[in-house]
């Protein structure tokens, strides 16, 4: 026998719990973190304080610029359920800024933009 690491030995897998990671933490309402809204670091964010590596981890992906909460899930191969609870942590810590994504734009009525068409083609003749 060999004190050689077994190969085959998957070391990859998750070795710490999301209870552990969330501290049984429960999740935060839909609305505050859905998977589209967006998050990025405060620019006065204390780099001193010490926080837990998966904080600390999404702290440094949303230093960069506005994320959405799927993106940092995607990025920290962390459960979208984690990452909403950290997120919430970070969001009362006052570490980070939320802001709800760009809503989709309506569609405008055809009848209506047909109307002003024939308004301003009467109006100046063309």
């Amino acid at each position: 026998m060999t004190d050689e690491p077994d190969p085959d030995l998957d070391l990859t897998g998750e070795l710490v719990r999301p209870y552990v990671i969330t501290n049984g933490r429960e999740l935060p309402s839909d609305e505050k973190f859905s998977m589209t809204t967006l998050v990025m670091a405060t620019e006065d964010a204390p780099r001193t304080r010490v926080l837990a590596p998966e904080s600390q981890h999404i702290l440094d992906l949303c230093s960069g610029g506005f994320l959405s909460v799927v993106e940092v899930a995607g990025h920290t191969g962390l459960p979208l359920g984690v990452v909403r609870i950290l997120l919430a942590e970070l969001s009362d810590s006052r570490l980070i800024n939320t802001r709800a994504a760009v809503p989709l734009a309506q569609r405008t009525d055809r009848k209506l933009l047909e109307d002003v068409l024939n308004g301003l083609k009467d109006r100046f003749g063309a």
